[in-house]
């Protein structure tokens, strides 16, 4: 299956790129919202990717620079891409905003690093299980409208189809092979659905189980993506109640690097993560 372009991504590196120009220029916002005849806030938005800048208004910033040549044409064309619309925009009547931004960035990432403390991870998720836990879940939706998520949950998992697909890395909790959600029938083919995933070369499963006792994870989930290009800053994701978080700050990334380096350390061996997913196949 093949996703389309992601516009977050392209957003953010184009938002860094005019923020490097101005600066270099020293620059202030203010300065140069005055000179473009625009708000402060319209430049201050383009810059950190809250806005979609209109490929007229980074013609207009790159003439003010005094950009020419090859790099000028090519902050244009990215402007251009970063406007292009995902598959999930189609979607967009059961998504969020931070979640069809988080889709974006997933469907880019080199590398994504997700510890899950209570559910199996989305995209290692059957159709069965994920129905049940969203029927579950904190928001009281319809029938109609579960079945769009689930479609998106589906088509996410086909990022790891892609012939290079990211290198996914996934550390649960053994909480979340334990709690029957939909039942016996739906948690066994899940629970297997895992075992013949973890055949695939760029992916690896791992388990921490209750005999570690405390760790970093008891805080809650959360996602670590990095992106093919080195000037594409890692974003890391977490999914809460009152809205979705993201985090772009380099101590923010060090500190959740550190705790999943230390969840892989208390987790099970690849071996015997998978072991132990087969004894609670059994066990149920």
């Amino acid at each position: 299956m093949v996703l389309g372009p992601n516009p977050t991504v392209r957003g953010r590196r184009l938002a860094a790129d005019l923020r490097r120009l101005r600066e270099e220029r020293s620059l202030t916002i203010d300065q140069v919202a005055g000179e473009m005849d625009w708000h402060p806030t319209k430049l201050s938005r383009i810059e950190t990717a809250r806005r979609s800048a209109q490929p007229s208004d980074v013609r207009a910033l790159l003439h003010l620079y005094e950009v020419a040549g090859e790099e000028r044409e090519s902050l244009i064309k990215l402007a251009r891409a970063a406007r292009e619309k995902g598959w999930w925009h189609s979607y967009r009547d059961v998504l969020s905003e931070e979640y069809a931004h988080y889709i974006g960035f997933e469907c880019e990432a080199a590398a994504i690093h997700n510890f899950e403390p209570l559910v199996i991870p989305g995209l290692l998720q059957t159709p069965e299980y994920a129905r049940a836990l969203m029927r579950g879940g904190p928001y009281e939706i319809g029938e109609q409208e579960i079945e769009r998520r689930v479609e998106v949950r589906l088509k996410r998992q086909g990022v790891l189809d892609h012939e290079d697909p990211p290198r996914l890395w996934l550390v649960m909790d053994e909480a979340a092979l334990r709690r029957p959600i939909g039942g016996v029938d739906v948690m066994q083919r899940q629970l297997r659905h895992l075992i013949q995933a973890s055949v695939r070369s760029r992916l690896t499963i791992q388990v921490v189980p209750f005999s570690a006792g405390a760790h970093p994870g008891t805080t809650g989930s959360f996602i670590i993506m990095t992106f093919p290009d080195q000037t594409d800053r890692p974003v890391v994701y977490m999914e809460t109640l009152a809205g979705d978080l993201y985090l772009e700050r380099e101590s923010e990334i060090e500190v959740c690097t550190i705790a999943f380096e230390r969840l892989c350390a208390s987790a099970l061996s690849r071996e015997d993560s998978l072991a132990l997913i087969a004894e609670v196949i059994e066990e149920y």
